[in-house]
């Protein structure tokens, strides 16, 4: 069940159709879930929770028409491919792959073969292809060695049809994640600006796999803090978290309709700690956090035109910027709060346990600080 579901209700803003980066008109997000085996490791054979998850901008040829795009590192813990080239040129030109921190060449590899076979002339009368892959660890729950994420699994997020829904929880890249010492994995949210400023839309999906447990808030509530005290700090232990240390990574992709260039993306990015934050989280030491933010609202040409492109901007004296800001800071929220709320019970490796987040127990505990009904 999602948060607004279960009656928890986060910001003011209001949500789009689906409350999902698919809010964005062309965003698309396609998920390959592997799951088998269990019991002890065996480097190579599992047991397997773990996965490839791709978030697609529009319906054309990216790499033909790219679109503006910025990221924000906030800690570098992390093993991201295509990021220098994003922050040079402001420009992506492929979809953006979500996996595990040890699949990252494989699935940069797999992306682009993809993008070779559609564009055949990338590397021989044009430039080649910077691929975009982000990750997380899933190494607690997943044989996270073998990299079972392949072309196949690739492939099969890649081609998602336009419409389908978004799905939370332990799937896609998200299947071997914990968040605040529960499962977690993949969440969404987004927000609508009013017609005054706009009407635009702006979504996040978020690949979640940090916090501690006591340090968990939902809508302002010190929930982690009371389910430690209430279950005697059992549910830390069962992800075997380091007491008093933050391990983890969490990736934000931000998308938007506004008419935005990459320096007022990077503003966007540069948002989504606050976000995070009213979550409960510090940015721990061993957290690898970052931030990617597109606009589907211009396409880039990528072959050679006229020597200038007349392009429109958010003029940043409206008002409008500030609803932008507010709605990342919404999303980044909610969509964790969704990632805890939609994972269910996950064993793993060596007998490994994620436990999903109670919300009866959450529900509770919100209705005793009087922040639910």
């Amino acid at each position: 069940m999602r948060a607004r579901e279960a009656g928890i209700i986060l910001g003011t803003l209001p949500p789009g159709t689906t409350n999902s980066i698919a809010d964005v008109a062309g965003v698309r997000v396609g998920h390959t879930t592997l799951i088998r085996g269990n019991g002890a490791l065996v480097r190579g054979v599992g047991p397997v929770r773990t996965g490839v998850t791709a978030i697609l901008p529009h319906d054309d040829d990216l790499f033909r028409l790219k679109v503006p795009a910025a990221a924000s590192v906030f800690n570098g813990f992390g093993k991201t491919i295509g990021l220098v080239q994003l922050a040079e040129l402001g420009q992506l030109e492929t979809p953006i792959l979500l996996t595990n921190t040890l699949n990252v060449g494989r699935v940069a590899d797999a992306l682009v073969a993809f993008m070779v076979e559609r564009n055949p002339a990338i590397g021989v009368t044009t430039g080649t292809v910077n691929p975009v892959v982000c990750e997380c660890n899933d190494g607690f729950l997943n044989d996270i060695g073998g990299r079972h994420v392949g072309e196949q699994e690739v492939r099969a997020a890649l081609t998602v049809a336009p419409g389908t829904p978004v799905l939370e929880g332990n799937v896609g890249a998200g299947t071997g994640m914990t968040t605040y010492c529960f499962a977690g994995g993949i969440g969404t949210a987004s927000r609508c600006l009013s017609p005054a400023q706009g009407g635009y839309t702006l979504g996040a999906l978020v690949q979640s796999n940090f916090g501690r447990c006591g340090d968990l808030i939902i809508g302002g509530v010190p929930v982690g803090r009371e389910l430690e005290e209430q279950r005697q700090k059992r549910v830390a232990q069962h992800v075997g978290q380091e007491p008093g240390r933050e391990q983890g990574s969490i990736i934000v992709v931000l998308a938007t309709d506004a008419p935005l260039d990459a320096r007022q993306l990077g503003r966007l990015a540069r948002r989504v700690p606050l976000g995070l934050a009213r979550t409960g989280t510090s940015g721990g030491h061993g957290s690898g956090d970052l931030a990617i933010a597109f606009s589907t609202a211009d396409r880039i040409p990528h072959d050679a035109g006229p020597l200038v492109r007349s392009v429109q901007v958010l003029n940043e004296q409206n008002p409008a910027i500030d609803g932008l800001f507010a709605a990342v800071v919404e999303t980044t929220e909610e969509a964790v709060i969704n990632a805890l709320c939609t994972a269910h019970s996950m064993d793993g490796r060596d007998n490994h346990w994620a436990q999903a987040l109670s919300l009866v127990e959450t529900l509770a505990i919100l209705k005793r600080y009087g922040r639910i009904q």
